[in-house]
């Protein structure tokens, strides 16, 4: 992170930061609690009316329309659903986000992020790509994940306004590089899940309720994950020898899984899927490697 500079969102005649969110779901109310208790002249606009009484009752002022929202503050935060949702509301109203930084903390594909700031960039405005990691919850706790791309002096003169949402971090210069930060994290975390619930699944053949199976998933899966540096060195190094757990040693492990998820009646699927990963690289000859190699087939499918 680079050094603390001066937050440029003040709006004229006020000592207090300003910033406008657009959106008012779930995550857009927390995200406006969170910059109305971090003190900042906070506007906020929602497509159907009646979401803002909470944030006025604690000092937001609601705009009637996103032109007069986004003319209330330098920064304009956008949580919306998606990009043809953010075209809706901003189109009509583009012209009035000349001059100001828009931070789009709206679910989008890298090519979404380029197509809407080049769009935003047409009508002089500044644009921030964000990938937000957390639930409404966590939102305003140092738990709370953000990561930014796009020009670094946009993240710069807002860094401490953002940071009232969580740890903000600067990821890069290309607007769409936060999107694959926050879609390489969600992968994690769904193959994670499903993980679980197919252990679930299988243990509950057996009697055994999830809770009780949560219980012992949860430490075990966080001792496997001080795995993932050195998993990590032999990916960036390309180099996957080794002489213990190699993908014929671990195959087997998938293999047997496999077997016993038919043999007690649920899906086979995942770990069959996982298999598969493995055998690719085996039929390459690379049985002998280390099972990180499943990578190989992940990132390179087309030699698989």
């Amino acid at each position: 992170m680079n050094a603390q500079s001066p937050d440029t969102t003040r709006s004229p005649g006020t000592a207090q930061p300003a910033v406008t969110v657009l959106g008012l779901g779930t995550m857009g109310r927390a995200l406006a609690t969170a910059f109305v208790a971090g003190g900042r002249r906070t506007t906020v606009w929602n497509r159907t009316p009646g979401k803002a009484a909470e944030l006025v009752a604690a000092g937001a002022t609601e705009a009637a329309d996103p032109a007069t929202a986004i003319e209330a503050s330098d920064l304009v935060v956008v949580c919306l659903f998606d990009k043809d949702s953010v075209r809706e509301a901003l189109a009509p109203h583009v012209a009035s986000l000349a001059g100001r930084t828009v931070a789009m903390l709206t679910t989008f594909t890298p090519a979404d992020a380029r197509e809407i700031a080049g769009w935003v960039g047409e009508h002089q405005a500044g644009y921030l790509g964000a990938a937000l990691m957390a639930i409404p919850t966590m939102i305003g706790q140092p738990e709370a994940q953000f990561f930014y791309s796009g020009p670094e002096h946009l993240f710069d003169a807002h860094r401490e306004t953002l940071s009232l949402l969580g740890t903000s971090a600067h990821v890069g210069v290309e607007v769409g590089t936060s999107a694959l930060y926050e879609t390489s994290l969600l992968t994690g975390m769904y193959a994670m899940f499903f993980g679980f619930y197919h252990g679930a699944a299988l243990i509950r053949t057996g009697g055994v309720a999830a809770k009780e199976f949560a219980a012992l998933a949860g430490p075990w899966i966080r001792a496997m994950t001080g795995s993932l540096d050195h998993a990590a060195d032999f990916i960036d190094k390309g180099d996957y020898t080794t002489d213990v757990q190699s993908l014929l040693f671990n195959r087997s492990a998938l293999d047997h899984i496999t077997h016993v998820s038919d043999d007690q009646g649920i899906s086979p699927e995942l770990p069959a899927l996982l298999r598969e990963f493995m055998d690719r690289q085996i039929r390459a000859g690379h049985g002998a490697d280390s099972a990180t190699r499943a990578y190989e087939s992940i990132a390179r499918p087309q030699q698989g």
